[in-house]
């Protein structure tokens, strides 16, 4: 698994992958916005679907693989994720038609 975070004040981060740290430490900055994406042989059997709850908006619809997950230039932190992993050529477990939000 890769992903990405969007910080408060420095945008988005390098990719990471497999459990590294994504975002800062002791610097009192929020997440707004997170990509995620798979790799290897999971990349070519499933799709990664992710969710956030959005300070002030609450849950965003559903991104995936890859595509921006909560807000950009508005100032609002996550609060929660959901991640599912889904077959490759089926549903996805709900709307896809507003993952993020950008000012």
């Amino acid at each position: 698994i890769r992903y990405q975070t969007h910080v408060q004040s420095y945008g988005w981060q390098n990719w990471v992958q497999n459990g590294a740290m994504s975002g800062t430490q002791g610097k009192a900055k929020r997440l707004e916005g997170i990509r995620i994406c798979l790799t290897g042989e999971a990349e070519q059997l499933y799709d990664i679907y992710y969710q956030v709850h959005a300070q002030n908006y609450g849950w965003l619809d559903w991104a995936k693989n890859g595509e921006m997950a909560g807000t950009s230039g508005l100032s609002k932190r996550l609060e929660g994720i959901r991640v599912r992993l889904v077959p490759k050529g089926e549903a996805a477990p709900g709307s896809t038609a507003r993952p993020s939000v950008e000012g």
